[in-house]
């Protein structure tokens, strides 16, 4: 039964879930983390892939303080990616951006350098995405991708993201403009194929 004094209409993201799946295993992120995180955080790859300019990393105290607040944000989610196998932490996912009046969300998620081709981001969107759904009740999660991450841009398709449009030389990277597409699904869309919209006859698979 719903509480009737809550207010059903804000997501909650003060609960902060742990989300089990096949490989991966997302929980509550924390500045214990951060020196697993830091190869990523520091990688010129991942920082391309993602357009994050050099300044945007500060040293690994400033880095511990982001962290250790991450559970007492109420309008936002940051979740650690757990390889299960190992109980090894290979990065994040993140829903932010929350618009109460759209009931959307941005989504971003970010692995350890070495880690992918496994199907460990594949599968921590989709748990998180489920989440944004079906626990917080959005309508809509969205992203940007880079021009040159089409490796990401298939792993958001087969969980369900549609492109919906280009942001001409939305990045200035090492003197080349660069594209951003920007990707959405829809509550609706999540509903009818779960995250599997290949194996629902539904796009890309």
């Amino acid at each position: 039964m719903v509480d009737p004094v809550r207010d059903t209409s804000r997501p909650d993201f003060l609960s902060k879930p742990s989300l089990r799946g096949e490989q991966v295993l997302l929980r509550p992120v924390t500045a214990d983390d951060v020196p697993a995180l830091m190869p990523m955080l520091l990688d010129a790859g991942t920082a391309r892939l993602t357009g994050s300019h050099e300044d945007d990393v500060s040293d690994e105290a400033d880095i511990r303080t982001w962290y250790g607040s991450r559970l007492e944000q109420d309008d936002r989610l940051d979740l650690a990616v757990v390889e299960q196998a190992t109980g090894t932490v290979i990065g994040e996912v993140v829903l932010n951006g929350w618009e109460p009046n759209n009931e959307s969300c941005n989504f971003r998620i970010c692995l350890v350098p070495g880690t992918y081709g496994s199907g460990f981001g594949t599968e921590a969107t989709r748990l998180i995405i489920g989440y944004g759904f079906e626990a917080l009740g959005l309508h809509r999660i969205s992203l940007e991708v880079y021009a040159f991450n089409p490796r990401a841009r298939r792993a958001y398709e087969k969980v369900g993201f549609v492109a919906e449009g280009v942001l001409r030389d939305a990045l200035l990277w090492e003197g080349e403009w660069v594209d951003a597409t920007v990707m959405s699904i829809l509550a609706p869309e999540w509903f009818q194929h779960g995250g599997r919209p290949g194996a629902a006859g539904h796009g890309a698979g």
